[in-house]
């Protein structure tokens, strides 16, 4: 089993990039997908989050309304920290667990935003990090979140800077340019996995 750390920036196109993983036959953990799993009303996190931020976070459903959270998280590092102290250690958690059940022939990509800031880098073989210009970064985000600019930013600056991942990978993806060009830079990576 091959296990990949694919991430970059909010808002670089890292789901595209794991959707053209997947569409080859790689087993995709999407660690966003399963933190927002963990927030859920009646989870430990949930209960957790609440008693940090206040109930003011819960829409009519007593849901945890992730925008309000964002808002407050990207305002004050402290409490972004704090968010992440609750949320991380059961994000890696269950990440472990998938890989551990996943089979031994196959390549396992954790697509995972905060991979270098929440430490799962020590737990892949390698890393990708796809890289976007700051503008398609604020274009994509607008319209795929329905975000302002000034939100993106804030979410930008909160992470670990785009050319220090960048360091840190053994391939970097290169999202600027047509899907077309996106999926041959992916197929390329992918070659190399399977003649490994």
């Amino acid at each position: 089993m091959l296990v990949i750390g694919l991430t970059g920036s909010f808002g670089t196109g890292k789901t595209f990039v794991a959707s053209i993983f997947k569409s080859l036959g790689a087993e995709v953990i999407d660690a966003d997908r399963i933190a927002h799993k963990l927030i859920k009303k009646g989870t430990a996190a949930h209960k957790r989050i609440i008693r940090n931020f206040g109930k003011n976070l819960l829409d009519k459903n007593g849901d945890i309304d992730r925008r309000a959270l964002s808002e407050i998280v990207f305002d004050d590092k402290d409490k972004l920290n704090k968010l992440n102290e609750i949320i991380h250690p059961e994000v890696i958690k269950e990440i472990k667990e998938r890989v551990k059940k996943s089979r031994h022939d196959k390549i396992v990509i954790i697509d995972a935003p905060l991979l270098i800031e929440a430490d799962l880098g020590r737990f892949v073989d390698k890393v990708i990090v796809v890289k976007s210009s700051t503008t398609k970064q604020i274009e994509r985000s607008v319209k795929k979140f329905g975000l302002r600019k000034e939100e993106v930013l804030k979410r930008i600056k909160n992470q670990i800077p785009l050319e220090r991942k960048i360091k840190m990978a053994d391939f970097v993806i290169d999202n600027d340019r047509a899907r077309s060009e996106t999926k041959r830079q992916v197929i390329k990576i992918w070659r190399e996995f399977l003649w490994r």
